[in-house]
C-alpha cells in the first residue's frame, strides 16, 4: 500500500504552507503530495489567505522537490479549456522530471463557480465536458511529434493541432474518481490509470471498483485501472492525541471512523489500511487538514508506513 498526503488549500493554507508540508512529505517516504482543486473554502473556517490555483501550486513544487509524485484529486473540468491545460501540465510535468499525476473531474461545487464568474452546466453537460476533455487532453498527449490533432466535439473543438508540448512520462497517469455506478466507471475503463473512490465506508468501496472491472471488460480493457481510495486523516500516538487532532479539524473521532477515515494510533490505522487493501486498493490519499501540524505527517511516516 502506498500512501499520498492530499490537502485541501482552499481551506486556508499558503503557498508556504503547502511546500512545508510536501517537503515532510517527501522527506517522510510518502508516494505523493497531491491537492484538490477549488476557489472557495468550505465550512466553517475563514480561508485565509485565499484559495490558490492548483497547478501554479504544482508548477512551483516542480522545482522546490526532488522525488516526490505531484497531482490534482481532481481538477474540475468546468476550470479550464482542455488545449491550455493539456499544455500546462504536460509543462508540469517537464518541470518535474515526469512526475505528475493528473486527476480530472466533472466539476461539483456551485458556489464557487458562482464566487469566480465560472459556468456552470447541469451534471449531464458536465459529464459530456469531461469526456471530450480527457478525449482532448489525452489525444494531445498521444499524438506522436510531427502529426496533428483533430476533435470535432458538441462543447470543443481543435483542428490541426501540432499537440505540443509532450509530457516527458508517455502517459501521464490519469486520475478518474467518484461514487458514480454508470459513466463515472466508464469514463475511468476508458480514459484512467487509476481509479479513486474517495471517503467512502469501506463496506461500499469493493462494489464500485467491481464496477469499473466489469466497465474495463465491457471496453475491451486487458486490465482495469489501479485502485485507490480518499479517507480523512487522524493518528494520534495515544487516544487523547488522536481526540485532540479530531478537534483541531472540527470533527469527532467516531463519526471519521465510522465513514472510513484513517483514524487512531499507528496500530489501529495499520489495520485499517489492511481493510482498504482487502478491497483491491493499492494506494491511499490521506487528507491532512491541519496543514500547521508537520508533526501529524512526520508521525504516519515514521510509526505507519515502515509498517506497511
Amino acid at each position: 500500500m502506498r500512501l499520498v498526503i492530499f490537502t485541501e488549500p482552499q481551506q486556508g493554507a499558503s503557498h508556504d504552507d503547502l511546500l512545508r508540508v510536501a517537503k515532510a512529505a517527501e522527506d517522510g517516504g510518502f508516494d505523493g503530495f497531491f491537492r484538490s482543486d477549488h476557489y472557495l473554502k468550505m465550512g466553517d473556517v475563514s480561508g485565509l489567505p485565499g484559495p490558490t490555483d492548483a497547478w501554479i501550486t504544482l508548477a512551483a513544487l516542480a522545482v522546490q522537490t526532488s522525488r516526490i509524485r505531484l497531482g490534482t484529486l481532481v481538477s474540475s473540468a468546468t476550470f479550464r479549456l482542455p488545449g491550455p491545460l493539456a499544455v500546462a501540465v504536460a509543462q508540469v510535468d517537464a518541470m518535474s522530471g515526469g512526475r505528475i499525476e493528473f486527476g480530472l473531474g466533472g466539476g461539483w461545487f456551485d458556489a464557487e463557480h458562482k464566487a469566480y464568474g465560472i459556468p456552470f452546466p447541469a451534471v449531464g453537460e458536465r459529464f459530456d465536458r469531461l469526456e471530450e476533455q480527457l478525449e482532448i487532453i489525452t489525444g494531445l498527449w498521444q499524438t506522436p511529434v510531427g502529426s496533428t490533432f483533430d476533435f470535432d466535439g458538441k462543447f470543443y473543438q481543435v483542428s490541426d493541432s501540432p499537440a505540443l508540448p509532450k509530457p516527458v512520462q508517455s502517459p501521464i497517469p490519469v486520475i478518474v474518481g467518484g461514487k458514480g455506478k454508470k459513466r463515472t466507471p466508464d469514463l475511468a475503463a476508458r480514459f484512467a490509470a487509476e481509479f479513486n473512490v474517495p471517503f467512502s465506508k469501506i463496506e461500499d468501496i469493493s462494489a464500485q471498483f467491481a464496477r469499473v472491472r466489469a466497465a474495463s471488460e465491457a471496453v475491451g480493457r486487458a486490465e482495469p485501472p489501479a485502485f485507490s481510495a480518499a479517507a480523512v486523516l487522524c493518528v494520534g500516538r495515544d487516544d487523547a492525541e488522536v481526540r485532540r487532532r479530531a478537534a483541531a479539524i472540527g470533527r469527532e473521532v467516531e463519526e471519521m471512523r465510522e465513514n472510513g477515515g484513517i483514524v487512531g494510533t499507528p496500530a489501529e490505522v495499520v489495520e485499517t489500511i489492511g481493510r482498504y487493501a482487502e478491497t483491491g486498493a493499492s494506494r491511499l490519499f490521506l487528507q491532512a487538514l491541519d496543514l500547521s501540524d508537520i508533526d501529524h505527517v512526520n508521525l504516519v511516516a515514521s510509526d505507519v508506513l515502515p509498517q506497511l
